[in-house]
């Protein structure tokens, strides 16, 4: 690698390998491979060009042809990662006949400076996420060190991939012309590559607290299990049931499985349908799909039927996927002769990386189908023993978790991974932020607690395929009031040292503070607000970073004090200089600190859910809380961390929304404003296409849910430890005609 590395370093400058022989001593981060670089050139043409691109700490360089196999090759474009850079998944893109990951590259503080990428699976786009990230902490790191390399970082450009060029430079005519196998660079194009992995195998492989749902194992079948949820509470029309199963891949290559829609891929592992044809894709995460059922599993009566349904995916921030299907309609796909069109039943995919044991490296997931089947077929199998169910669509479907893993294991190259891309990483006491990196790959997102305390499938098998000697201990399988009891002492910090504690806290009066959303009196109050408790979720602990122990949470530091629920033509940056912002009010003025949070929420119209949280004494100059108050955009966006939980509500979107902790500044773009008495956070949910779709579905529901909301500032040092809620908010079931304009 040492010797990879030089040849690269000759070839770029004499500049690049002293900065390179000086990090050697103390570890630098590496990530390289190819990708396909999208854009148009200076005649408008638009190309997809097969380019090697290479990231040497903040370092990233584009070249036309591997440098490691051309050492004297030069690169096309050059720059630094720098802390405006944002990186945005795109998702699926259909690029000349082919089906591509795109990552869109753009500057927070220029948005018309933005370029693309795009690689051939969705393993691939996370790494570069990910190795990305690495860059722009690398770049945050030496500028807070200040002096000359602040200057020295100032002075260097930014990566720009912006698609035009000064000069005129040939494009692609397809994908086909660049994926010849045999011929040059082409060849490494289908071969996954990933970041390098802690040696204990995979990281977040602890599922969600799953909502109150009591999941029975009623039947196993080639090596999966399938559940009923047999609790009190109405899911939706039927009877909620999935099936589960350990598939020995990784969560990339089992999502790319189940997506595909290639004829003969899925005749090797599904049973239930014929065809499946792709009608229309949207926004890179949106698909409509045609297919038929094969006729074995219909009545004689309808011996032929059709579908249409749509399909939504996003991926977490540990890696984990979700797809959600729907029963749709297209123009595309009319009534067609001889078949009878059915509305199937709303279902999800659900696809997790395990942890592998310390003795093997083989990787490892948990997929979980889950979807809703009618209550009188499946109440007469249970209680009559017939054998109809097993001939029935609904049961074909719990079958294709059997069909996936006998697929896969039957293809050893979609469970053994040939990475093509090469990672060197060193720890060094100077690279902070690698380990912010770190703790956030490990987090486990144990965060949010369900309203019945049931222990989930997913844990229980998760526990008996780990190794017994695994060091580190986990919050599963344990009542939550022993849980409680034993971590008692490490559940809430001290709150009193986050503020000033020599100035005597004010008395906030609510009656002198209001927003257009009013206070709920109590749980049968809707379109309205309240302030639950931190018990409802997850946090870290004081020994988190030697334990990876997660406790509950205790009372909000900050006192939520209203709530407004705007409608805007568009997204509004800074309300809390709008006249009618309860800031601005004399009350508002009055208090030591608010902290304002904006949520923009996309739709017709825009939306601006504006909560705002109190505190009633002055900020502690020496706490986590001051530095994240004064300090930079970059340390923001790394820690200001939001907590979902949906309390009540139709289980498509409790499994869309999920209860995972969520770092908001890497996922959509944040904007911050600090002024007088208080700090803003804009969060515009419209800047990522899979946030828009989550809250595009959440809107279709949003009279019947009740949703609780944690912020609170990710703790990754051990002085930091144990973390602390924020803030909470709980929304019981909003009207979104309630929203009133927001005058200009």
């Amino acid at each position: 690698m040492d010797a990879l590395a030089s040849e690269l370093n000759n070839s770029v400058s004499r500049g690049s390998e002293r900065y390179s022989n000086e990090d050697k001593e103390r570890g630098i981060f590496e990530y390289f491979g190819w990708v396909y670089h999208l854009g148009a050139n200076s005649i408008g043409h638009e190309y997809c060009h097969l380019r090697f691109l290479f990231i040497r700490g903040k370092y990233v360089t584009m070249y036309q042809r591997d440098p490691h196999q051309n050492p004297a090759i030069k690169p096309i474009r050059q720059g630094v990662a720098g802390p405006t850079l944002m990186v945005e998944e795109v998702g699926r893109r259909k690029v000349n006949n082919g089906d591509l990951y795109v990552l869109r590259f753009y500057n927070r503080l220029d948005e018309a400076r933005k370029g693309e990428i795009a690689c051939a699976t969705a393993g691939e786009a996370r790494g570069w996420i990910e190795a990305f990230d690495h860059a722009k902490q690398q770049a945050e790191y030496e500028l807070s060190r200040g002096g000359s390399a602040r200057a020295k970082l100032n002075m260097e450009t930014e990566i720009n991939l912006e698609g035009h060029r000064p000069r005129v430079r040939r494009y692609a005519h397809g994908l086909r012309k660049l994926i010849r196998i045999g011929q040059g660079p082409e060849t490494l194009l289908r071969q996954s590559s990933k970041l390098a992995g802690r040696p204990d195998g995979f990281e977040g492989d602890s599922g969600d607290a799953v909502e109150a749902h009591q999941w029975k194992c009623i039947l196993t079948v080639a090596g999966i299990r399938i559940f009923e949820d047999v609790s009190d509470h109405k899911n939706g029309k039927g009877v909620l049931a999935k099936s589960v199963g350990v598939i020995d891949a990784t969560a990339d290559t089992v999502f790319e499985v189940i997506i595909n829609t290639e004829r003969q891929k899925r005749y090797e592992w599904d049973m239930l349908v014929c065809d499946l044809e792709l009608v229309d894709s949207y926004d890179g995460h949106f698909d409509v799909v045609y297919g038929t059922y094969d006729p074995k599993y219909l009545s004689r009566w309808h011996p032929k039927q059709d579908f249409v349904i749509s399909r939504q995916w996003f991926r977490g921030q540990d890696g984990s996927y979700t797809i959600l299907q729907f029963p749709a309609t297209h123009k595309k796909k009319p009534l067609r002769s001889g078949y009878r069109r059915v509305q199937v039943n709303s279902s999800t995919w659900e696809i997790r990386n395990l942890k592998a044991p310390l003795v093997s490296n083989s990787p490892r997931c948990l997929v979980t189908h889950t979807l809703e089947v009618h209550s009188t077929s499946w109440n007469q199998w249970k209680t009559k023993h017939s054998s109809k169910f097993e001939k029935s669509i609904p049961y074909a479907l719990l079958c294709q978790v059997a069909g996936i893993k006998e697929y896969i294991a039957a293809n050893p190259a979609l469970h053994q991974e040939n990475a093509t891309t090469i990672v060197h990483f060193e720890s060094s006491d100077a690279s902070v932020s690698c380990s912010e990196y770190e703790d956030e790959v490990q987090d486990e997102f144990y965060d949010a607690i369900a309203a019945e305390s049931s222990a989930s499938d997913e844990e229980s098998d998760d526990d008996e395929k780990l190794d017994q000697k695994e060091s580190r201990v986990k919050l599963r399988n344990v009542s939550w009031a022993i849980t409680t009891l034993a971590l008692k002492r490490t559940a809430a910090p001290d709150l009193c040292e986050e503020l000033d504690p020599h100035v005597i806290p004010i008395t906030i009066d609510p009656s002198d503070l209001h927003g257009s959303l009013c206070k709920g009196m109590d749980d049968n109050h809707t379109n309205c607000w309240t302030s639950p408790s931190g018990k409802g979720f997850m946090i870290r602990g004081k020994n988190y970073l030697k334990d990876n122990c997660k406790v509950v949470g205790g009372d909000p530091l900050l006192k939520l004090i209203a709530v407004d629920w705007f409608t805007v033509n568009k997204s509004v940056d800074r309300i809390a200089l709008h006249p009618r912002c309860l800031v601005q009010s004399e009350v508002g003025k009055k208090l030591p600190f608010i902290l304002v949070i904006n949520l923009q929420v996309p739709g017709k119209p825009n939306y601006s859910l504006v909560l705002y949280y109190a505190a009633d004494r002055p900020i502690n100059k020496k706490t986590l809380l001051a530095k994240f108050v004064d300090g930079s955009d970059v340390f923001r966006d790394s820690r200001f961390k939001l907590i979902p939980s949906i309390v009540e509500g139709y289980w498509m979107v409790k499994r869309a929304v999920g209860t995972k902790a969520c770092l908001l500044g890497k996922a959509v773009t944040c904007k911050y404003f600090r002024q007088d008495n208080f700090l803003e956070i804009d969060v515009d949910i419209g800047s990522s296409s899979v946030a828009r779709g989550v809250i595009s579905l959440v809107l279709g529901y949003v009279t019947s849910l009740v949703v609780d909301l944690a912020i609170l500032i990710e703790a990754t040092d051990e002085a930091e430890l144990p973390e602390y809620i924020l803030g909470t908010v709980r929304l019981n079931r909003l009207k979104l005609e309630s929203a009133i304009p927001l005058e200009d």
